[in-house]
């Protein structure tokens, strides 16, 4: 009587690599709709205004006066919030319909997972904002770009530090809020809405916020009370940032669904 086949033990299914779900959430961001709309309207906007900051073409009227736009930080730095939605996106699309579940599902460890969300999320955001600010700011300051000035060449990464840091902030309020739509919201209504009425009240306030401090990183204060130097501004804004994805990061790790 012969002996039974001895039975073979199932293989392990093999485990996902960081870089699987890199290349996922790579592809997740760059088949969205909206981030290819968000970055479009990024690069038009600015372009425009370069082309109106260099021409000097559009005044604003002001309280002493017409105000060239070159001088309109505010209004410069408005398509940095279209941009940001590019990470709002991202992070905050996941939470509709069940999606962060099947990834959960591939990807059960959550700190792995938001570590690659939040890598992919600020690598594409840096690589963006090369094309989203390039245009305008050439056309803006073609003088001195052409003159190869150091002045320009850091003024162009400022801009892109402040894109970056921005990004930062709404990819981790996105993952707090649970949605995109709050978070982009409240991204649009701080600057033009709350800051300006809290601006004469509030000032040693107003310019720890994020807006007024990227608007000092760029040295384009709307006012020079609520106005930081530029490395404090940036530090502020990072400040931010780190503050925006650490506490994302524990909302989700600690989350239960």
């Amino acid at each position: 009587m012969s002996a039974p086949a001895p039975t073979r033990k199932p293989r392990p299914v093999a485990a996902v690599r960081f870089g699987d779900i890199l290349a996922a959430e790579r592809i997740k961001i760059i088949t969205l709709p909206a981030a290819w709309f968000a970055m479009a309207v990024a690069s038009g906007a600015g372009t425009l205004l370069g082309i109106i900051a260099a021409t000097d073409a559009v005044r604003i009227a002001g309280p002493g006066g017409p105000i060239p736009v070159a001088r309109l930080g505010t209004l410069l730095l408005a398509p940095a919030y279209a941009f940001v939605s590019i990470a709002v996106f991202a992070a905050g699309s996941e939470y509709r319909g069940g999606q962060l579940r099947v990834s959960l599902a591939a990807a059960p460890d959550r700190n792995r997972l938001f570590a690659a969300k939040l890598t992919v999320s600020a690598t594409l955001s840096l690589v963006a904002s090369i094309p989203a600010v390039l245009p305008g700011y050439v056309l803006q300051h073609s003088a001195a770009v052409h003159a190869w000035e150091r002045g320009a060449f850091v003024g162009f990464l400022a801009l892109i530090a402040a894109y970056l840091l921005l990004s930062l902030i709404g990819h981790g309020f996105a993952v707090i809020a649970k949605s995109a739509i709050t978070p982009l919201a409240v991204l649009f209504i701080a600057p033009f809405l709350i800051s300006p009425a809290l601006r004469s009240i509030l000032p040693q306030v107003v310019r720890f916020l994020p807006h007024e401090a990227a608007l000092s990183l760029l040295k384009l204060p709307v006012d020079p009370a609520t106005a930081l130097g530029p490395r404090a501004g940036l530090l502020v804004l990072a400040a931010w940032a780190a503050a925006s994805v650490a506490a994302a990061w524990t909302v989700f790790v600690r989350a239960e669904s």
